[in-house]
C-alpha cells in the first residue's frame, strides 16, 4: 500500500497545497492505489509558538504514509520526516493537490535531501 501526504489548504483533491508543512491547514492522506482519501485537521498546529513543525511530521507518521508533498518544510521538522522514513518532495506550492499528486505519480517530484525553509 503506497500512502501519500499531501499539505492542503483544504479537505479536497482541488483545494491548493499548503505551502507550509508546520503550520498547514491540514493533510490530504492518499491511498495511491485505491484513491481513498482522508483529510487531517492540523489546526493545533498553526496556532503553536514553537514546534509545529515536528508536531506536524507525528501527524504525517501517524497516518502511515511513506511520502509527504509541500511546499516548504524547516530544518527541524525535515530531521523529524527522515528520522521516521518518510520521504519529501518540496517546491509545490501553487498546485492542487490533485496536481501535485500527478507528478507525483509520474515521477515528477524530486525527493529533498534536505530542508528549504530556515528554522524559525
Amino acid at each position: 500500500m503506497t500512502r501519500i501526504a499531501v499539505t492542503s489548504e483544504g479537505p479536497s483533491l482541488d483545494d491548493r497545497v499548503d505551502p507550509r508543512f508546520g503550520r498547514a491547514a491540514g493533510f490530504l492522506v492518499v491511498d495511491l492505489e485505491t484513491m481513498d482519501i482522508q483529510y487531517i485537521d492540523n489546526g493545533q498546529s498553526q496556532v503553536m509558538a514553537q514546534g509545529a513543525g515536528i508536531k506536524a511530521a507525528q501527524l504525517v507518521a501517524r497516518a502511515g504514509v511513506s511520502c509527504l508533498l509541500t511546499g516548504y518544510v524547516g530544518p527541524k521538522a525535515f530531521q523529524a520526516l527522515a528520522a521516521v522514513g518518510i520521504k519529501v518532495g518540496q517546491n509545490l506550492e501553487g498546485l492542487t493537490v490533485r496536481q501535485a499528486m500527478e507528478r507525483y505519480k509520474s515521477g515528477l517530484v524530486e525527493m529533498a535531501s534536505g530542508a528549504n525553509q530556515a528554522g524559525r
